[in-house]
């Protein structure tokens, strides 16, 4: 029985800082030497080394994983009507950039076990104005991205790969091969927002292609549209990473397989407590896919809001991710006619899931606690 209240955070940035702060200082120094703050030898550094790890042609930085989305659609030369398939149960940024410009965000339902875009919904939806398919890679796994691109090559549409929370996972096709999420399809966007498995002290983003002319618009359209100082060959945007940023996210690379290690074993620690209890739903495990647990979601039966109230009394952190899908958010649904029952799916885990602590520092004293007081919760 635990009688103590260990400290416990959903992410513990303060305590992996502290792994890494000789490195990180070092690293801050020499760019703070060299006055090279955008896009200096730090970055190109870092994002030579994401491109190995990921196995892509191209590896291109930006200020935020929502400019990514953004500068992603203007590569593809996406044109106001033009129709983009994605989920409603995401975060906002990903249909929010959709509609920015004056795209229209198609959706389909989310796979009821794994809450990734649900593949047998995405033919009935391509009409001729469909131009993207954007998966979301959510709470850790890859979208099926197989069937996914299956579909993209024989309708001729391109592939976005929202990558926010998966980065570092793989995919593993029927052949046997694999590649990592991100770089599958034509491009993949990600963040670096501080609670991410790879995160920055700060805003920070990027775009992965193996395509050399998306490379090329990717990287004009993120300076300006700037071919050549002063000369703007492509309406553009200012989205930079910043080399202090990436001396802290090329510290964390370095280290980012033991980070998934750690991530899983929590997660391994939270599914053996509770893989008997009959109002809990385990994450599952696609076979065509490692996770790396951005997030540990449980869906639950019962009073979901009310047990998320009595853990903060005893001191355990949750999050709901998301309480209310997108095509039920005021903005989409009145701008693009959706209403409830729309996506039963996305609808049911909005009032069902519950994520619990996940991070790189949890220790088996603050698991232990977690788990002890949600069971004594949950009954």
């Amino acid at each position: 029985m635990t009688t103590t209240r260990p400290k416990i955070q959903m992410v513990d940035l303060i305590g992996q800082y502290q792994k890494i702060e000789e490195e990180i200082q070092a690293g801050w120094a020499e760019v703070l030497k060299t006055g090279a703050f955008i896009n200096g030898p730090a970055v190109k550094a870092f994002m030579a080394h994401l491109e190995t790890y990921l196995g892509v042609a191209h590896a291109l930085p930006c200020g935020n994983g929502t400019d990514a989305l953004q500068i992603a659609m203007m590569a593809l030369d996406l044109q106001p009507g033009d129709e983009v398939i994605t989920v409603p149960f995401t975060f906002v940024a990903t249909a929010e950039i959709v509609a920015l410009l004056g795209l229209k965000p198609v959706f389909v339902d989310v796979d009821p076990q794994t809450f990734n875009m649900n593949v047998c919904q995405i033919e009935e939806a391509i009409t001729e104005k469909t131009k993207c398919i954007l998966p979301v890679h959510l709470y850790g796994q890859s979208s099926n991205m197989e069937s996914i691109m299956a579909l993209a090559n024989k309708y001729d549409l391109k592939v976005v790969e929202d990558n926010a929370q998966a980065i570092g996972a793989d995919y593993y096709f029927q052949d046997k091969q694999s590649k990592k999420a991100g770089g599958i399809g034509h491009i993949g966007c990600t963040s670096f927002y501080p609670s991410k498995n790879l995160g920055a002290y700060g805003d920070a983003g990027a775009l992965f292609t193996n395509d050399d002319e998306l490379a090329d618009r990717i990287h004009w359209i993120a300076n300006h549209g700037q071919r050549y100082k002063y000369q703007s060959d492509y309406i553009g945007v200012n989205s930079r990473l910043d080399s202090l940023q990436a001396v802290v996210l090329h510290a964390k690379l370095k280290r980012l397989d033991d980070y998934i290690a750690a991530r899983n074993k929590a997660a391994d620690f939270y599914d053996n407590a509770f893989k008997n209890h009959p109002s809990l739903t385990l994450p599952y495990r696609a076979p065509y896919s490692n996770h790396v647990f951005h997030q540990y979601t449980l869906k639950m039966k019962g009073n979901r809001d009310g047990l998320k109230e009595k853990l903060w009394e005893l001191g355990i952190p949750s999050m709901i991710y998301y309480p209310i899908p997108m095509h039920l958010q005021p903005a989409y649904a009145e701008q693009f006619g959706y209403q409830k029952g729309d996506f039963s799916v996305s609808e049911q885990l909005a009032e069902e899931v519950i994520s619990l602590p996940m991070h790189t520092e949890l220790t088996e004293e603050q698991l232990s606690y977690v788990v002890e007081h949600f069971l004594q919760v949950c009954g």
